[in-house]
């Protein structure tokens, strides 16, 4: 007895040293450290990110002609060349707001979503439409309400986005999003680089994403596969990207947010990284990071705001910064404000270097090989962690159970090869599924819509018009 009454000072001790240690690493860890390893990018491939963010703010407007935010001259959006605007009533709340945007000056076909409104309950139901599970699809797994989103919005405006395709050669199909908006923007993307044929074969390399403030929206495999066409850019501290919890439980729980982000940041800690990448089911931010740092840690100051880029798949944003700014950073005006100024100072220091033409377009091929390279390297990587499938335990991320025939589908999609393939050349794992046969786009919509008959009617719209 009493050598348990002497142990327990001990173990006291010992439980309290373990805390300090844990809220001592934590406190240290800032925003910086996601990205400190991870090159500069430059402003030819930031370029985008400013103007993208005042289109996407375009979506709140009520009235493009008579904006209540006013951007800067030169830098709105020109109503003329508004090709469509989506609002809740025309959606009927299976998707968010949109607008489609023929950008003339930038040889850019727009399509921008906009961020969560917290007034409309049909917003919350795409966040909640996860009954499913993290839907399998291409070989990997995505948010179920998000596809089911994107699936409505391809199906609804194919006809009009092949027109512009095929009318403009030289165009660049660009999908924008904020925060939810982001994670459809994502799967709009899959879904046209996986079924080009919906808009006249449509080469992947026209095709690009930008999720601002990226929700955590497909697994790491189809992350790290698509990364060639989707980039997500992060501003600090910001909270989404970094948090694995399942997005209709940061929701749920919108009201005690900090209490949501200190206990997911206990639990992260505790759980090896090398046991997170393992897990086939957990979803991460998508695509390429662009990360955004502009503040000091402790903030004690700021600094000019720098881009780093990298296609990560180690420390994808795994760990919550514990940041009075963890949530402001969320914001689009925010994200539009800081961009911008790392936009201006780029080109600031290339104006005073007066690069000459030549040289100009030496670097942008060699910066593009430089990301082929990096990105084939993230694939490489992401093929030796040897991800388990579907038929392991439940995970601790909020997975839930789904159908096994659909498992068992995909399990026959994955392990499938095209034939007359050279062994001397074997596809990695994460990109075979790229090159078997697919379900079709019939086929997907009837899965997503008909299964609660929630998409009944948009599935007869959709095959009348055909």
């Amino acid at each position: 007895m009493s050598i348990l009454c002497g142990l327990c000072p001990i173990l006291e001790c010992v439980y309290c040293l373990g805390c300090a240690r844990w809220a001592w690493k934590r406190c240290l860890y800032t925003a910086g450290h996601d990205s400190e390893d991870w090159g500069i990018a430059s402003a030819e491939e930031f370029e985008p990110v400013p103007r993208l963010c005042r289109y996407i703010l375009a979506v709140y407007e009520d009235d493009i002609r008579h904006p209540l935010w006013e951007p800067p001259e030169g830098y709105g959006i020109n109503p003329d060349w508004l090709i469509l605007r989506k609002t809740y009533e025309d959606t009927g709340g299976r998707a968010p707001s949109y607008i489609l945007y023929l950008d003339h000056d930038h040889s850019d076909i727009v399509l921008a979503v906009r961020g969560l409104n917290m007034a409309k309950e049909s917003d919350y139901a795409v966040l909640l439409d996860n009954n499913l599970g993290k839907r399998m699809f291409d070989g990997g797994y995505v948010h179920n309400g998000l596809l089911k989103a994107a699936g409505w919005v391809l199906d609804e405006e194919c006809n009009v986005l092949k027109d512009l395709v095929v009318s403009n050669p030289g165009y660049t199909l660009t999908f924008a999003g904020h925060s939810l908006g982001s994670g459809v923007a994502a799967m709009l993307a899959l879904l046209v680089v996986r079924y080009p044929n919906k808009l006249e074969n449509i080469d992947r390399k026209r095709v690009r994403c930008y999720s601002i403030a990226p929700a955590r929206c497909m697994s790491l495999n189809l992350a790290v596969r698509y990364a060639d066409v989707i980039n997500s850019v992060v501003l600090q501290d910001d909270f989404l990207p970094r948090t694995a919890t399942p997005l209709e439980d940061i929701f749920k729980s919108l009201f005690c947010l900090p209490c949501l982000l200190c206990i997911r940041c206990m639990k992260d800690t505790c759980i090896s990284e090398e046991k997170m990448l393992k897990d086939p089911r957990r979803l991460y931010a998508p695509g390429r990071m662009y990360h955004i740092v502009e503040r000091k840690p402790f903030k004690l100051g700021r600094h000019p705001p720098v881009v780093k880029t990298a296609v990560p798949v180690d420390g994808r944003f795994e760990h919550i910064v514990l940041s009075c700014n963890a949530t402001s950073d969320h914001a689009i005006i925010w994200i539009l404000r800081e961009s911008q100024r790392a936009l201006d100072i780029m080109m600031e220091k290339e104006k005073r270097m007066e690069i000459p033409a030549k040289q100009r377009m030496e670097r942008q091929e060699s910066l593009a090989k430089e990301h082929n390279l990096e990105y084939r390297a993230a694939l490489q990587r992401a093929a030796t962690l040897a991800v388990p499938h579907a038929d392991q335990p439940p995970s601790l991320y909020g997975t839930f159970h789904h159908e096994q025939e659909e498992e068992e589908e995909e399990d026959s999609l994955i392990g499938s090869s095209v034939e007359g393939e050279s062994s001397s050349s074997p596809l990695l794992p994460f990109e075979r599924s790229r090159h078997s046969s697919k379900v079709s786009w019939d086929e997907l919509i009837e899965r997503l819509f008909d299964k609660d008959g929630s998409g009944h009617l948009a599935l007869k719209k959709s095959q009348s018009l055909r």
